[in-house]
């Protein structure tokens, strides 16, 4: 199982909130430019779409760290092996990955999911089309819940069935961001461990 001892600390849950209150700032400034500015139901439905598979891919990550073994990461990193040393810095980092990832981002993207289909039920009544908004706010809500609980309900089923697999695959990616743009998040954690050995 992942690392059962918590990294959480007063300083990480200060920085979590005004993450996540930027955060909320961001994603509602976004749906509002394709809703509202653009007033297009197609790019607002996209919108909608990208927001509601990116809160399902965070759950999927958030459950699958906390279901990781450290041990294969290990074996991994010792081989150099792409990924796996990120991947080891996540499973390590397990709580403060899944509050991100569940709560932060799974929170924001559904919230933000629910003001956009308010907004498309607005552009869907503005179009002239003949629905009335009681029952057609009512529907977009349902389909959004059932979106939402029915893709992290499948999510959860792949994440706890090959936590390690997910988890080594969002490592390489991080690996790849690192490569390329030379940002990591656990690069001064990786650093002092480093200069300890």
């Amino acid at each position: 199982m992942g690392n059962n001892k918590s990294t959480v600390t007063s300083r990480y849950l200060l920085l979590v909130g005004f993450g996540s209150f930027f955060l909320a700032i961001i994603f509602t400034l976004l749906s509002e430019t394709f809703s509202s500015k653009l007033n297009n139901i197609f790019l607002s439905l996209f919108f909608l779409f990208f927001i509601i598979t990116f809160n399902i891919l965070a759950d999927i990550v958030g459950t699958a760290v906390t279901a990781a073994s450290h041990v294969p990461f290990n074996a991994k990193a010792a081989k150099r092996v792409e990924g796996a040393s990120h991947g080891l810095q996540l499973v390590r980092n397990a709580d403060k990955v899944a509050n991100i990832a569940n709560d932060v981002i799974g929170d924001i993207t559904t919230t933000v999911s629910g003001a956009l289909g308010i907004s498309i039920v607005i552009q869907v009544l503005r179009a002239g089309l003949q629905f009335d908004q009681f029952w057609l706010n009512v529907l977009i809500t349902a389909l959004i819940s059932v979106f939402i609980v029915t893709g992290k309900a499948a999510g959860k089923k792949i994440a706890l069935s090959h936590p390690e697999e997910v988890i080594f695959m969002v490592g390489k990616l991080l690996a790849k961001l690192e490569t390329y743009t030379g940002y990591s998040p656990f690069k001064k954690r990786r650093s002092k461990s480093k200069k300890g050995d």
